[in-house]
């Protein structure tokens, strides 16, 4: 009810190898990646001999808080998986990883992104006799393993030629921990060593750091990586080209002490504020973030602009689901359970609000209210992301094209919306500059970036085969 308005990442993923306390490790993974999904988690673990699994909704710390809980999954590997689950209620037959026995023996499943031919290939696999028991669109990959031919790799490799997509899969059979990443790499999956035969999978570096292990590499794109007693082996069926990440990585998704595709997550984000600061400078009194978020851009905006920079608004980090019904003379006051407005800084201030996106503009619109009625004199805004005009295909809950504020409003309209002074986005070759970059290629951009260019580089399969609402409301609800 009180959503903060920013895009949803799915999910997580996390996988080790090679230590007697293979689980433990993984719930501290998971931990390191809860923000990259809140309302279901699980664990997956192998002993040598048999599979141990544990799932649950809700946060990490309260899934694995029970000592028996963590007792239970013994084993020297595992696979994690934190879900984020984008309409209607969660359940837990869809928290990950799924686990099946199929010809070649247990397999654990766990999937951050999502199938844009999902709905297609569900539909074939029912009629062919398939049952399934979630909504997942994980639950796919196992169907097509399952009628897959041959050993595991083979069937795995046929697999993914099937499915279309943006994906970062961890799986666990008995032969070891496999990893793969899809053909245009846009989930990011990062590759770790804790100690000699000791080897990590995960959705990012923090997740390493959290363990103690060091970063090795990320998996390329279309790579599938195998890890067992042998060591790590890799396998390219995919055609071998460069990686295009999701910019909302930088942008948003990743925690700031990440890297990703080289790069500190944190001082891309300073960057994308400098940037801003050279397009679009503000004569104000300070800036101001709106936390956590727009925290880095905020202080690259500082720095480069030589304005103060000061917490105007104050984030509350405890707030988790309310009893509070959503009426409506009490709706509005919902933004104050997370961010309110530190008073003395800003009364008779001009200030310059720096947030990391604009999707629907509703919590924007608070934000901005309650910074005036705190006494500010000017309320300006400057966002460190172009204007989102296309929603999500791959992994991402975003608004539909008609609810992105972007899509049906220019920017002049936009700022009389939200009712600010100014409003200004980083451009899109700006965002790339802070990214390290000259500007984008638009032949050869190195970042997934349809959000504002609408250059989708995988097919919409399912979307383009005449999907309507209800269609599109299951493509973005699977993962």
């Amino acid at each position: 009810m009180y959503d903060d308005d920013h895009p949803k990442h799915f999910c997580a993923v996390f996988g080790i190898y090679g230590t007697n306390d293979a689980a433990a490790h993984t719930a501290l993974g998971l931990h390191a990646l809860q923000h990259r999904g809140q309302e279901g988690t699980g664990i997956v673990s192998w002993d040598g001999k048999d599979f141990y699994a544990h799932r649950a909704l809700g946060h990490v710390a309260d899934a694995y808080s029970n000592k028996e809980t963590m007792k239970r999954l013994v084993g020297h590997a595992a696979v994690g998986h934190n879900r984020y689950s984008t309409t209607g209620a969660p359940m837990l037959r869809n928290v990950q990883p799924l686990f099946a026995e199929i010809a070649t023996g247990g397999i654990s499943v766990a999937h951050n992104g999502n199938l844009t031919n999902a709905r297609t290939l569900r539909k074939e696999l029912i009629r062919a006799g398939s049952i399934f028991q979630s909504t997942t669109d994980t639950e796919i990959l196992v169907h097509l393993l399952a009628t897959g031919e041959g050993p595991f790799e083979d069937r795995l490799v046929s697999a993914l030629q099937r499915v279309q997509g943006a994906y970062a899969l961890v799986m666990m059979t008995k032969d070891g921990l496999i990893g793969a990443r899809d053909p245009v790499g846009i989930r990011p999956l990062m590759i770790g060593k804790l100690a000699d035969g000791v080897h990590i999978l995960a959705s990012e570096t923090v997740a390493l750091d959290i363990v103690g292990a060091t970063f090795v590499r990320e998996v390329k794109a279309g790579e599938i990586i195998i890890i067992n007693g042998d060591g790590i082996r890799s396998i390219q069926p995919a055609p071998d080209h460069p990686a295009r990440l999701c910019i909302f990585e930088h942008v948003y998704f990743s925690r700031p002490d990440s890297f990703m595709n080289g790069q500190s997550v944190y001082q891309v984000r300073k960057n994308i504020g400098a940037e801003l600061a050279k397009e679009s400078p503000a004569d104000v009194d300070m800036v101001v973030p709106v936390p956590d978020s727009g925290n880095p851009a905020a202080l690259g905006y500082a720095q480069e602009s030589g304005i103060p920079f000061e917490f105007g608004i104050i984030r509350n980090h405890y707030v988790g689901r309310t009893f509070i019904e959503p009426q409506d003379h009490i709706r509005h006051l919902g933004v104050k359970l997370k961010h309110n407005a530190n008073r003395m800084m800003l009364k008779g201030k001009k200030v310059v609000l720096v947030d990391d996106s604009i999707v629907r503009g509703t919590t924007s619109v608070k934000i901005v209210e309650m910074v005036r009625e705190a006494g500010a004199t000017e309320v300006h805004m400057r966002v460190a992301s172009p204007p989102i005009k296309h929603p999500c295909y791959y992994g991402i809950d975003m608004a539909t094209e008609e609810e992105l504020l972007a899509n049906r409003m220019t920017i002049e309209e936009m700022k009389a919306h939200i009712g600010v002074d100014s409003l200004a986005f980083v451009t899109i070759d700006g965002l790339y500059r802070a990214a390290g970059e000259p500007g984008r290629d638009p032949e050869n951009p190195k970042y997934t970036d349809h959000y504002f260019t609408g250059d989708y580089p995988v097919p919409l399969i399912d979307k383009e085969g005449g999907a309507g609402k209800e269609q599109l409301s299951l493509l973005q609800d699977l993962g």
